[in-house]
């Protein structure tokens, strides 16, 4: 601490405030070993990519809460197993979600299903 501070320099040295506070914020964070309860909540909704919206939107695919919903709990499921890319087959609609971010990646409904080969998967989700 023999180093000399200059006019409108807080720290000397080459440590600055934001590299200290994302320091003492990790060390919380691991200390802790709690999420704070934002990204606890960001991590547990289900996204939908801009490309799954435009196939929502172009083939009429209107999703009610609940339907959301089970496809958060086949998402929940499918992690579970260790999935990585999965098919979701809801009634007459599918879906392929990134399972770890937790993002709908495209929605097809049952015409566009019809003689279509789904690749890239690792596991399929059936919703009765």
């Amino acid at each position: 601490m023999n180093e000399r501070i200059t006019v409108g320099r807080l720290y000397s040295g080459p440590t600055s405030p934001s590299l200290i506070h994302r320091a003492n914020k990790s060390a919380e964070l691991s200390s802790t070993g709690e999420k704070p309860f934002a990204q606890m909540l960001e991590d547990n909704l289900l996204k939908l990519s801009n490309h799954a919206l435009k196939r929502l939107e172009q083939r009429g695919i209107k999703l009610k809460s609940e339907q959301m919903e089970q496809i958060g709990t086949a998402l929940d499921k499918a992690a579970a197993k260790g999935a990585k890319e999965s098919l979701i087959l809801m009634q007459d609609m599918a879906f392929i979600v990134n399972v770890k971010n937790r993002t709908v990646v495209t929605a097809m409904d049952s015409e566009s299903m019809k003689d279509n080969v789904f690749t890239q998967i690792d596991s399929a989700v059936i919703i009765p």
